[in-house]
């Protein structure tokens, strides 16, 4: 049949299409799977990253350097940006792959059955069109042997010589022949007309309506693209914000970061706590030579109270060995009071001794209150135990507390000492607003003249030996103080490293390098 025919090949269109759109439906979800992946993959990279360059020790031993503290506050925005992207990820599978994956599942079963209808509906108006089609044959068959009979009857009522008998039996044989046709044009009229309705709902009613169900599958599949696309959008669009605080706390970062705050952090991790070192004496090698008569005492240096020093014999071993600030540091064995150290690093570090050794006595004494409160209990319950059990572990207790008191005490005795040397060398340092005596009978004058011994440092002037400085500025306690050449050129010089003088007619604080 034609219309057979062009049917089936509609059916083989909307098939071809339909399995299409749930193809690209599938290779979308393949595709946002893919998405996600990555950001769960880049999630997982940035984790590591993060764990990576977070500090290995405690927070207390790590510098407090504000570089340092940004730095690590950017690892944390860092961290929570990668926790971000752990939510863009964990939704995109949720809200969009999950969602296609089951849609495509309901889709294919939602396109199995209108197919399914579609061929039955065919496969029933095939078996309607043949029964009509048998009862058409059986019909022509039934008409074509009553004619037959009819031709045979005719003939014998026609011939002299047929026997009355034949003569009847081709006449029974007419009727029923005439009969059998009348049932078979009964039936196929019934079968025609039934065919007839069959076919008019088969395509006006049935096949308009799975051509429409499958229309509206169709549809209703580019819908949900649609919704997929916008929630594949909207799902990144929701972290956003979050994403722009954590940047936000980045910059926030990065302007905390103050130099001047560092380097005072450096200051007073670092600072020596050194004295200043003191004057040398003359050493008048001339006493035993002769002399004329015009020539029989010492002359004194032309500016009263002030001796330069041989340049060749000014250091002593012992100064020199504080002069490795701007050289190579000498090596110096670990001592137990930390005497090897500069007296604040000293200071410092018994300090810490002791509160470490506080913190353990403490424990000590609580464990002490804790077995006497235990050994109360079993003296009143002698149920509980035996209080003379204690005993060892309370007189344990008892000699770890006398020689944890032993070790603070003489780590006390230590920092005292420490502590009164630095308040020793704070009460000696010279001043210009202050009086002070100067060896080998040097008077004070208005101003104070320095004797710097050391070279050059990035942030100090550029000095060499016996040059002259004005004292703009006393030390304050860092170890530095702050001067002027005769050229103008202001900077810092190590207190350290100068030996301070009084020179007569001065009209300021000098300093000699």
């Amino acid at each position: 049949m034609t219309w057979g025919t062009e049917l089936w090949d509609q059916f083989e269109n909307l098939d071809k299409h339909t399995q299409w759109g749930i193809d690209f439906l599938e290779r979308y979800a393949k595709f946002v799977k893919e998405r996600l992946e990555i950001e769960q993959t880049y999630a997982k990279q940035l984790r590591n990253l993060v764990k990576k360059y977070c500090p290995k020790r405690s927070k207390d031993d790590e510098p407090r350097f504000s570089s340092c503290m940004s730095f690590y506050s950017i690892l944390n925005e860092l961290n929570d940006y990668a926790g971000q992207r752990e939510v863009v990820a964990e939704e995109m599978g949720h809200n969009v792959y999950g969602e296609l994956m089951r849609y495509s599942q309901d889709l294919k079963s939602e396109r199995k059955h209108h197919l399914q209808e579609g061929r039955k509906a065919q496969q029933y108006l095939d078996q309607c069109w043949k029964h009509m089609d048998n009862s058409k044959k059986k019909f022509e068959r039934e008409c074509k042997e009553a004619e037959k009979s009819q031709i045979s009857y005719d003939r014998l009522d026609n011939d002299i010589n047929a026997t009355k008998s034949e003569v009847e039996k081709a006449k029974s044989q007419l009727y029923l022949r005439t009969h059998s046709a009348d049932e078979s044009k009964n039936e196929y009229a019934a079968q025609l007309q039934n065919f007839n309705g069959e076919q008019w709902k088969h395509f006006n009613v049935a096949i308009p309506q799975i051509f429409k169900n499958l229309q509206d599958m169709d549809e209703r599949r580019t819908v949900k693209l649609g919704e997929t696309y916008r929630n594949f959008a909207e799902v990144e669009r929701r972290v956003v914000p979050i994403i722009s605080k954590c940047l936000e706390g980045m910059v926030t970062a990065a302007k905390a970061v103050d130099q001047r705050k560092d380097s005072g952090i450096v200051v007073e991790s670092f600072k020596s706590g050194f004295e200043p070192p003191g004057d040398f004496p003359f050493e008048d090698y001339s006493q035993n030579l002769s002399r004329t008569g015009s020539d029989n005492t010492i002359s004194t240096p032309k500016n009263e109270g002030v001796v330069k020093p041989d340049p060749k014999h000014s250091i002593s071993k012992a100064a020199k060995n504080k002069l490795w600030l701007f050289g190579k540091k000498p090596k110096a064995p670990s001592l137990e009071d930390f005497s090897h150290l500069p007296p604040e690093q000293r200071r410092k570090r018994l300090q810490a001794r002791i509160d470490e050794l506080s913190k353990e006595l403490q424990k000590e004494v609580d464990q002490r209150d804790a077995l006497n409160k235990m050994k109360d209990v079993y003296e009143k319950n002698p149920q509980m135990g035996d209080p003379q059990s204690l005993q060892p572990k309370i007189s344990e207790t008892m000699c770890n507390m006398e020689k944890l008191r032993s070790e603070i005490h003489k780590n006390e005795s230590w920092l005292s000492e420490v502590e009164g040397k630095v308040s020793t060398r704070g009460d000696r340092r010279p001043s210009a607003d202050v009086n002070h005596h100067t060896p080998h009978g040097r008077e004070r004058s208005e101003g104070t003249e320095t004797r710097c011994l050391c070279g050059q440092n990035e942030g100090t002037l550029l000095m060499k030996e016996d040059d002259v400085l004005y004292i703009i500025e006393e030390d304050k306690g860092d170890g530095w103080t702050r001067a002027r050449k005769q050229s103008g050129e202001e900077g810092y010089v190590p207190t350290s490293y100068v030996e301070i003088a009084m020179e007569k007619n001065s009209k300021g604080a000098v300093t000699y390098i």
